[in-house]
């Protein structure tokens, strides 16, 4: 517990910061808060502080005794890069959910005097508000979100003529038997592809221990799909189901999947499933712009949203730059993929935790 435990900001606003929470209450207001993602939730904390040792700092504020806003923020002490807040860590959502703006502001205020308590190189949110001494960052990423069609043929319909011939492909050679769709993946399986994509990409893969500790914590809204081609699995997905929306959120393949319509057999699938479960919106998540992945998901016919995340120095005088872009980082993912993969899926999960 932290020195900040117990705030109280005049009569009706009272703050509290610790490292637990009543977690039945603060999902429910998560659930309810139109902002609310599926990063707010309690169990994307729980699972850093299982996988990487890092507190995450669950900031609640009530008013007359009711629930009226929340912050989860996680104190990430990292080795290479040193320490920082970030909401939410290892994801693309987060920051503060309010009722109003006065509580939103208490908010804001309780985690930076935790930054400061702390001596953190900075606060980062993951989303974007108004708010004295918080900079924007933008430019890097955008996010994409589409409505689901529960109509199979107008859903393919609505999809860009180029990218529609490739599902079709998907699915003729799915109709022929060389491709197979299943909901029920095994962890070990999906790892494996996850580390074999990444390593590719120059990327360093988390450890196990994460994936296996979302899994536990969110058992009822996750889902592993996986693609066999002639019965070999060639690609993994893990997916997060939240309110209405499904996210295909971590993705592995092995090369094979690359010369096949592998992908879009996959998350058609996954739409397709989301819809008769009943969702109706599907988030493609955030790439980075001008990426193979941008690209790619503008070809779904989903039109990208610019994000802006906001972050509060504090031990710092410049916004971070973390990013492959960065000629401190640039060096390091080109000669990722050289290493033996023996070698980077050893060291993978050992930098992981440097960049949440």
């Amino acid at each position: 517990m932290t020195a900040l435990a117990a705030i109280t900001q005049g009569d009706e606003l009272s703050l509290t910061c610790e490292t637990q929470c009543d977690a039945a209450e603060w999902n429910a207001f998560v659930r309810g808060h139109e902002a609310g993602t599926f990063f707010h939730l309690s169990g994307w904390g729980k699972a850093a502080k299982a996988a990487y040792g890092y507190d995450t700092y669950y900031i609640a504020a009530c008013k007359n005794g009711a629930l009226a806003g929340v912050l989860p923020i996680t104190h990430a002490k990292t080795p290479l890069l040193g320490a920082s807040l970030i909401s939410s860590a290892f994801s693309v959502g987060g920051g503060p959910l309010a009722s109003d703006e006065e509580t939103r502001q208490a908010l804001l205020a309780t985690a930076a005097q935790l930054g400061a308590e702390k001596k953190v190189r900075y606060i980062e949110c993951h989303s974007d508000f108004e708010a004295q001494g918080w900079l924007a960052k933008t430019g890097t990423h955008a996010a994409f979100e589409t409505a689901l069609i529960k109509d199979e043929k107008q859903a393919l319909a609505a999809i860009p003529r180029k990218r529609r011939a490739e599902i079709r492909k998907a699915l003729n050679a799915a109709e022929k038997g060389d491709l197979a769709v299943r909901h029920d993946g095994e962890r070990d399986l999906f790892y494996r592809l996850y580390a074999r994509s990444l390593h590719r990409l120059g990327t360093p893969v988390f450890p196990k221990r994460f994936l296996n500790a979302l899994l536990d914590a969110f058992t009822n809204e996750t889902e592993i799909s996986v693609v066999e081609r002639h019965g070999e699995p060639v690609a993994a997905l893990v997916s997060f189901y939240f309110k209405d929306t499904v996210l295909p959120y971590y993705v592995g393949a092995s090369d094979i999947a690359r010369e096949t319509p592998t992908f879009d057999y996959l998350y058609w699938a996954v739409m397709r499933r989301a819809s008769e479960k009943g969702c109706t919106k599907f988030d493609f998540g955030r790439s980075k712009i001008d990426s193979g992945a941008y690209d790619y998901k503008k070809l779904w016919g989903i039109e990208p949203k610019p994000l802006t995340y906001r972050i509060k120095l504090v031990g710092d005088d410049a916004l971070p730059d973390i990013n492959a872009d960065n000629p401190k980082f640039a060096l390091f993912s080109k000669a990722w993929p050289h290493l033996p993969a023996f070698a980077a899926n050893r060291l993978g999960p050992l930098l992981a935790p440097n960049f949440p």
